[in-house]
């Protein structure tokens, strides 16, 4: 029942990269290294206390302090140290071409695709698909304040700063859905300022790289048809891109593909026509303070704008 809390998407024992590897065995030789220290000290203090109480003659008692107390420290600390600055530089490697740049936004993702050789990027939002066994370089900004990007089970922290990039490159190696966290509060809804990393097989994520680089699919049933008009006319498009269509914004997240996602407003929920209807009708009062405001709309436009943004794929 203890271990249970080691696993799961977020946990950064349950490792799925090269990275997390070796920030938990780190991990693991620093705990197995209290608990021995913890055994003698203890041992030590019930040895003197109880099996063979009295006093020390001096030169035993300077060679104990000069021995636990300064030698064996200096020793341990400076291999510690010396094994933690080797790794290091792991996460400062070029990666194998694919770059993806990731802006922190008050609060989401916005994330850029550059594959190697391309001029203009692969945009999306609030989701990171990454391909097994290769490394993937991240440039990393913020807008506004202070972000932080972590994918506990493939790597560690990397701080976002506005006006400033910073790079960390992680080589994951188990496909599977992880979560990421933003870890560094940086405002109401911190909290829920999350995302889905999808670690794919090689050949399906190009699959998915080339399918996220299409415009979007026009609907064709009457509902969503009616949702599109909907969409642009309550002027949604000044702040959102669905690309194929007149809708052009780039003050939200990128909604060309939304209805593919796993999550809807950066982790908040996932991805229905419950779930959209939800966030369209009480978006502050799920994400605090988020700049997009809440719509009154009909039952009937609000189910046609659901419908069409659930089909977006």
């Amino acid at each position: 029942m203890a271990l249970a809390g080691c696993g799961g998407g977020q946990s950064a024992l349950n490792t799925a990269g090269r990275e997390a590897a070796s920030i938990a065995l780190l991990f693991w030789v620093m705990l197995c290294g209290a608990v021995v220290l913890w055994l003698l000290v203890n041992g030590a203090f019930y040895y003197v206390s109880r099996i063979a109480p009295g006093r020390l003659d001096t030169r035993h008692a300077r060679s104990v302090l000069i021995g636990g107390g300064i030698v064996l420290p200096v020793v341990v600390l400076t291999a510690l140290l010396a094994w933690g600055l080797s790794i290091l530089p792991d996460p400062r490697r070029p990666g194998d071409g694919l770059v993806v740049r990731v802006t922190g936004e008050q609060w989401w993702w916005r994330v850029e695709y550059w594959p190697e050789g391309a001029e203009t990027p692969i945009v999306t939002a609030n989701e990171i698909r990454l391909p097994a066994g290769q490394r993937t370089e991240f440039r990393l900004a913020a807008d506004e304040v202070i972000h932080s990007f972590w994918i506990p089970a493939l790597g560690g922290k990397m701080d976002m700063f506005p006006g400033r990039e910073t790079m960390i490159s992680l080589a994951p190696e188990r496909p599977g859905v992880y979560r990421g966290q933003c870890a560094e509060f940086c405002g109401a809804s911190h909290a829920w300022m999350a995302f889905a990393a999808v670690v794919m097989p090689p050949e399906a994520f190009d699959d998915w790289l080339a399918a996220e680089a299409a415009d979007a699919v026009p609907p064709t049933d009457e509902a969503a048809l009616r949702g599109q008009e909907v969409f642009l006319s309550e002027g949604c498009g000044a702040c959102h891109t669905v690309r194929g269509t007149e809708a052009v914004g780039t003050v939200g997240p990128d909604l060309t593909h939304i209805g593919s996602r796993r999550t809807l407003g950066a982790g908040r929920s996932t991805v229905t026509l419950e779930n959209l209807g939800t966030w369209i009708t009480h978006t502050e009062a799920l994400k605090p303070e988020v700049r997009m405001p809440s719509y009154a709309l009909s039952e009937g436009d609000l189910a046609d704008l659901t419908q069409y943004l659930k089909g977006l794929k």
